[in-house]
């Protein structure tokens, strides 16, 4: 390997002059934007980070999920500047432009679903889900919404109310957004011994039936890979059993897939793996343009039709720079190798955190698809979460 795609330390971590900005930030950041890592980057290419002080390091968190064809990859650089050039912004919905069709072209082409498909685009993750609920409720004219144990799905008021945990993203920022209703996941390795994907669904229909009511439920939002959650694969059969519920009672299933999609999973959205599954929408965000700050809702072109005219946009949505750079990113997954090299690691990594398991009774499962794999740490014998091994892992990673 050349030297600049390997890890190498020159200073300790944090260097002098991560120190030193670190200082500066604690004097004018706020302290409720966290500092997982005070080293502060650069430069970066692929899967390598360079920080001020010079250290080479491998990124272990990818942007979360974001750079997924690694950092300034070639044809994303080239599709920002020259975009950039011509045109950095016009809102849509007054004088639009060809990237931002582009980008929806690629998406309904792609996104899961045998049926024709609209997008509209917006600028994160947290955003795209918040413009789901308002295509269902506009569509359903119901206004609940069911999400699941363990789901994360944006730091918004409304989406702080259908993630799982309080803490960190939730506690202390209320009230919240109500008319949200959460229900169990599958969740194979904590779930009764030999419960199946039905089994599992059936649990999650009967407290949305009394808890909810189908009359009053506009949509059921799900991650087809829960991503802060853990990485948690449902049981094969679970997305289809509820699917088939929401069908027969006027209820829409939106796929969450801003951690999932965009090739992290070795297919182009986690909602693939599982035959018959066809979400009605998708939303999407991280992969789609290599950094650049944009999302998306995808869905059946009668659902994303239902808002009236001026409903649904804002400032920046769909901007034509990071338009550009979503198309650069899709038009290469297209074009073909990346989605392999997502089966490649699935591949390398996978037997490898299975031979690990066999020999540490800490790790007590390994789950996940394609670059989205993950192992749980439990205290040895039991099922009970190990927070003090995950934090020595976590050092380890970070600092040595």
């Amino acid at each position: 390997m050349s030297e600049a795609t390997v890890r190498k330390l020159v200073t300790a971590i944090p260097g002098p002059k991560s120190q030193e900005l670190h200082q500066n930030r604690l004097q004018h950041v706020s302290a409720g934007v966290g500092a997982a890592l005070p080293v502060y980057i650069d430069h970066a290419h692929g899967a390598i980070l360079t920080d001020v002080d010079g250290n080479q390091l491998i990124d272990l968190g990818s942007g979360i999920g974001v750079v997924t064809i690694g950092h300034t990859n070639d044809g994303v650089v080239k599709a920002v500047q020259e975009q950039v050039a011509k045109l950095t912004h016009t809102l849509f919905t007054v004088t639009p432009y060809q990237p931002y069709v582009r980008v929806c072209e690629l998406l309904n082409k792609h996104a899961p679903g045998n049926f024709p498909k609209k997008s509209a685009l917006f600028n994160s993750g947290a955003e795209a889900v918040e413009n789901a609920v308002k295509f269902a409720r506009k569509f359903t004219r119901k206004s609940e919404i069911v999400v699941f144990d363990h789901a994360y799905h944006g730091r918004t008021n409304l989406t702080m109310a259908m993630n799982f945990k309080a803490a960190p993203y939730g506690n202390g920022f209320g009230p919240l957004a109500g008319s949200v209703q959460h229900v169990p996941m599958s969740y194979p390795y904590r779930d009764p011994e030999g419960m199946t994907g039905e089994e599992a669904a059936r649990r999650a229909i009967t407290y949305i039936e009394k808890r909810v009511g189908a009359e009053d439920l506009a949509a059921i939002f799900i991650e087809p890979i829960q991503g802060e959650g853990g990485f948690i694969v449902p049981a094969p059969g679970f997305l289809t059993t509820l699917q088939a519920w929401a069908r027969n009672n006027n209820v829409l299933m939106v796929a969450d897939e801003v951690q999932a999609g965009i090739a992290r999973t070795g297919k182009w959205f986690a909602s693939d793996y599982e035959a018959g599954f066809e979400p009605d929408m998708v939303t999407i965000a991280k992969g789609i343009a290599g950094g650049m700050p944009i999302s998306a809702v995808t869905g059946r072109a009668d659902v994303m039709d239902a808002a009236h005219a001026g409903g649904i946009g804002g400032t920046y949505g769909g901007n034509p720079v990071a338009a550009a750079a979503a198309v650069a990113v899709l038009e290469q997954i297209e074009a073909g190798g990346v989605l392999e090299k997502a089966q490649a690691i699935e591949a390398f990594m996978l037997p490898r955190l299975l031979e690990l398991q066999q020999r540490h009774s800490i790790i007590g499962d390994v789950r996940g698809r394609g670059a989205m794999l993950a192992i749980e740490l439990v205290e040895p014998g039991t099922k009970n979460p190990n927070a003090a091994a995950v934090n020595k892992v976590v050092a380890f990673c970070s600092f040595l």
